[in-house]
């Protein structure tokens, strides 16, 4: 379903309208195709135009379908479910109207919404920049969380004695990151193709402002790429010493297979039914013990000075 909402810049917040009207902003959430096909009536344009803001894949990007009607595409960041950390955000700015529509309910619009602003549904390109930039606020604090978490990591937690989940959790945090970055990337894109002039929604005094927002996702992305190559570090950082743990294991058991292997090897040699050395000696088992603890021993020392045990 939507709803519709109108602001003056005097007016402390938005409020609601029964239909839309000029200067309106129509917010579709949890939207359905019916819903884009009644927005599409009110905006005049083919609903096809717009049938990919249901795409919880889709990336950012920024189209114009109508001489005065742009379609931005944008992601927001938020645990969505098992593996999908950003969602489908659609704005289309026509002349009359200001619609945004998404799959799912997005925390940014209903925050905008309900907090007082100096915005107005009639300044059209300031409303697009504001969300824009809440967008990219909220993947900085996503991505300043998932770094602090990292470095109390590898600051207070002995790497070598992390678990399994605790290693699938990191896992976790650097597919996230990568979602924040492979959302951000695409959006950068879009400010900057708005800024370029090709898509004539802005007034000058805006120019500015998209100029902060553009500085404000360059941010954004630097510090992500920075928290991933941290995550790198201590994840590679881990599979070294998982490995090497490994590895001493196998040396371990490897030193004490051949230690045990050479009392079974002559103990089994004494065992077969031919002629062999002291066998007519009374004083034979105490000797082959003597010499098979003699040879234990022997075989202990060296591959405990090849640092095997």
């Amino acid at each position: 379903m939507y709803l519709n909402y109108f602001k003056h810049k005097t007016d402390e917040k938005f409020h609601t309208i029964p239909q839309p009207i000029v200067d309106s902003w129509i917010v579709a959430e949890n939207a359905t195709s019916s819903d884009l096909k009644e927005i599409s009536k009110i905006l005049n344009i083919d609903w096809d135009d717009i049938q990919d803001s249901l795409d919880m894949m889709e990336i950012a990007r920024i189209e114009k379908i109508e001489k005065d009607v742009f379609v931005v595409y944008a992601r927001f960041p938020g645990a969505l479910e098992v593996g999908m950390y950003t969602a489908t955000l659609t704005i289309i700015i026509s002349r009359d109207y200001f619609v945004t529509i998404c799959p799912l309910i997005c925390p940014i619009v209903q925050r905008i919404l309900s907090e007082p602003s100096d915005l107005s549904t009639q300044s059209k390109a300031k409303c697009l920049i504001h969300i824009l930039l809440r967008i990219v606020q909220e993947y900085t604090k996503v991505i300043k969380r998932i770094r602090v978490e990292v470095i109390n990591i590898n600051q207070d937690k002995d790497v070598s004695k992390m678990t399994d989940e605790e290693i699938t959790d990191l896992t976790r945090k650097e597919e996230n990151l990568n979602q924040c970055l492979n959302s951000l990337q695409p959006l950068k894109e879009v400010i900057e193709e708005i800024l370029s002039g090709k898509f004539t929604i802005l007034y000058e005094k805006d120019q500015d402002l998209l100029e902060d927002l553009l500085l404000a996702a360059n941010q954004a992305e630097d510090l992500c790429r920075l928290s991933l190559k941290i995550i790198s570090s201590l994840r590679n950082s881990v599979q070294i010493i998982i490995t090497n743990q490994f590895n001493k294991t196998i040396r371990l058991l490897t030193a004490l297979t051949i230690i045990l292997n050479l009392p079974t090897t002559i103990s089994s040699i004494y065992g077969m039914n031919v002629s062999l050395p002291f066998e007519k000696s009374p004083y034979a088992f105490p000797i082959i013990i003597i010499f098979i603890v003699i040879v234990a021993i022997c075989s202990f020392f060296f591959f405990q000075r090849r640092r095997w045990l």
